[in-house]
């Protein structure tokens, strides 16, 4: 289901946002979606959309204008937590994940590659919808290899410049 794609390229939390998304709060020109249903008013947001995630808004909206990005079968609703945790625990099992990586794990997974690749807190904060760095980084998981190259880096400079302090003397 692409419910669970969307949600780790737009780390929405899943209830709450990603399953309430109507197609009316997307901004299609400037490549935006508008969060209006979120539990705190710091998740009030417009949360920036990648290639991928617009590829998925276009599929799943068609022509529509308006309505549920991802309608419940039952007129009128959108989808819930029972639909996708059963799709997504059977695509788990399928694969041999561990019961371990639920669905929200997406949205730490969001969460801690925004912040290696923009290294900029208060965006993957405005992003994700907290208010205080507390709450962002609960979300933030780095990865031991960008830490140990950011250590291994530290070094290299420090030699470089010891090198080059040595030479000109």
């Amino acid at each position: 289901m692409n419910a669970i794609e969307e949600n780790r390229e737009t780390g929405m939390r899943n209830v709450r946002e990603l399953y309430r998304i109507r197609i009316e709060n997307v901004d299609w020109n400037n490549r935006l979606v508008f969060n209006p249903n979120s539990k705190t008013a710091k998740g009030r947001r417009f949360i920036p959309l990648s290639d991928l995630a617009m590829e998925i808004l276009k599929s799943r909206c068609g022509d529509r204008k308006e309505g549920w990005v991802f309608p419940s079968v039952r007129k009128g609703k959108h989808i819930g937590a029972a639909l996708v945790n059963r799709q997504w625990v059977k695509a788990r099992k399928a694969a041999g994940f561990s019961e371990d990586l639920v669905l929200y794990c997406a949205r730490h997974d969001f969460g801690s590659y925004l912040l290696s690749k923009t290294g900029n807190l208060k965006a993957v904060m405005d992003t994700m919808g907290h208010a205080d760095v507390k709450s962002a980084m609960t979300y933030q998981h780095p990865e031991m290899e960008i830490v140990r190259a950011a250590m291994n880096a530290r070094h290299i400079s420090r030699h470089t410049t010891e090198n080059a302090n040595q030479a000109s003397s």
